[in-house]
């Protein structure tokens, strides 16, 4: 998805969060299962998100994933590299206690761009 859709939809959380929302915010953000989520139908052209456009960016997205620990009486910043596809399983690891350590950070990126 486009830098543009995802900071339009943060900018619709922050302003809902601060309970300084606008009518229309009101009716975009809904709530279910405890939480906030903004339901996106089209991209900022107009036209309707397409499935194999958004399965082909969701193969190249990676997360950097930064975990706080604290090591022998020192903090440590772990930083892990989580491809898309196993990001679930990422996290269910914290679940599982097979990783430990307190979720700082998760920001997406493009591996292929790095390069």
């Amino acid at each position: 998805m486009s830098d543009e859709i995802n900071k339009n939809v943060i900018a619709m959380f922050s302003k809902h969060n601060k309970s300084k929302f606008t009518s229309k915010t009101k009716s975009d953000v809904k709530y279910y299962a405890g939480f906030n989520y903004v339901k996106v139908k089209k991209d900022l052209n107009g036209n309707k998100l397409r499935k194999d456009y958004l399965l082909k960016y969701r193969s190249e997205c990676h997360y950097m994933v930064s975990v706080m620990r604290e090591i022998d009486g020192e903090i440590c910043l772990y930083s892990y590299d989580v491809p898309n596809d196993d990001l679930f399983k990422f996290m269910k690891s914290f679940d599982e206690n097979t990783l430990d350590g307190t979720i700082i950070e998760i920001d997406k990126y493009f591996p292929n761009e790095i390069v």
